[in-house]
C-alpha cells in the first residue's frame, strides 16, 4: 500500500472522501442481519450458509463458477481443476475461524497457513512466500508482478501494522490486507482465495462480523470479476482516489453480504411460520 506519511497509515485511509460515508453503510447493514429475530435463535444455521455461499463466491472469483446447489451437493473435489478450486475455497472458510486469535500476533504465520490449506498437495512452494524465477497461476490479476524481496517488504509492512493495531475502521484494515495480497501475489497460486479469507478473518476477528454471517466473497462474486479487477486497479495505483474506490467496493461487497443473509433469514422466518 502507499505511505501516507502518518503514524497510522490505515486510520489515515479512513478519512479519504467517501470512506467514511462506507464504513457506516456497512455498519448499517450488518446491524440489520445481526437485529433479526432469525438471528436470535438460529445463528448457527446462518453461519453456516454464509460459509457455504462465501465459499462458493470466492471459487467463482478464481474461475469455478458453480452453481450453489453443487456446491451443497458434491462430497469429491479432487478432480478437474475447478473442483479443487472450490475444495480449496472450502477448506480455506473452514480454517479461517481456527485462525482469528493468530492473527493478531502472527499475520504472516496464518497466511502461510492459509496457502498451505488451499494448495494442499500442489507441490514445491507451498505455505511459503514465491521465490524469484516462481511462476504465479492468478489469471485474473494482470497487474505486474513485484518482486521476491518486494514481496517479502511489503508483507512485513502489512504484518507490522496489523501487530501494531490503530484506529482504523475494520473495513479498511480489512479492503488494505485483502488488496496488498492481491496485488503483492506472495504465492505460487491460490492468492486470491488466500486474500478473500485473509479478508474474512479481518472482518470476523474484529468484532464487525464476529458471527461471520457477512460474507464479503458473496458481494465479491455478485460484482463480478471484471468490476473486481477494476477495483483493485485502483488500489494498485496507490493513489487516495484508487484507494478510496477499492475500499469503496469492498464495502459494498460486505455489504451485499449482508443482504444475502438477510434474506436466508426471511426464509427461514417464513419456514418457520
Amino acid at each position: 500500500m502507499s505511505s501516507t506519511g502518518a503514524t497510522d497509515p490505515l486510520a489515515a485511509l479512513g478519512t479519504l472522501p467517501g470512506v467514511a460515508e462506507s464504513v457506516e453503510s456497512v455498519r448499517k447493514a450488518v446491524d440489520r442481519v445481526y437485529g433479526h429475530r432469525i438471528m436470535r435463535r438460529r445463528s448457527n444455521e446462518i453461519t453456516s450458509e454464509a460459509a457455504l455461499r462465501g465459499a462458493r463466491g470466492s471459487a467463482a472469483l478464481s474461475g469455478a463458477d458453480w452453481a450453489l446447489e453443487e456446491v451443497r451437493r458434491r462430497t469429491d473435489f479432487s478432480g478437474e481443476d475447478e473442483a479443487r478450486t472450490v475444495g480449496a475455497a472450502l477448506r480455506l472458510t473452514a480454517e479461517a475461524g481456527q485462525l482469528l486469535s493468530i492473527w493478531r500476533q502472527s499475520p504472516l504465520r496464518v497466511l502461510a497457513r492459509l496457502h498451505l490449506v488451499a494448495a494442499a498437495d500442489s507441490g514445491l512452494g507451498v505455505g511459503r512466500p514465491r521465490q524469484d524465477g516462481e511462476l504465479v497461476d492468478e489469471p485474473l490479476v494482470g497487474l505486474p508482478l513485484p518482486g521476491a524481496a518486494e514481496v517479502s517488504g511489503r508483507l512485513e509492512g502489512l504484518s507490522e501494522l496489523i501487530v501494531a493495531g490503530g484506529s482504523a475502521p475494520a473495513l479498511v484494515t480489512a479492503a488494505v490486507v485483502h488488496g496488498e495480497l492481491l496485488a503483492l501475489r506472495p504465492f505460487t497460486s491460490h492468492n486470491g482465495l488466500v486474500a478473500r479469507a485473509a479478508q474474512r478473518i479481518v472482518l470476523v476477528g474484529s468484532g464487525l462480523d464476529p458471527k461471520a454471517v457477512c460474507s464479503a466473497e458473496v458481494g465479491h462474486a455478485e460484482l463480478g470479476r471484471a468490476a473486481y479487477a477494476a477495483a483493485l486497479d485502483g488500489y494498485a495505483s496507490g493513489t487516495p482516489e484508487g484507494m478510496a474506490v477499492w475500499i469503496a467496493h469492498c464495502a459494498k461487497a460486505v455489504e451485499l453480504g449482508a443482504r444475502e443473509s438477510t434474506a436466508v433469514c426471511e426464509a427461514l422466518q417464513r419456514g418457520a411460520a
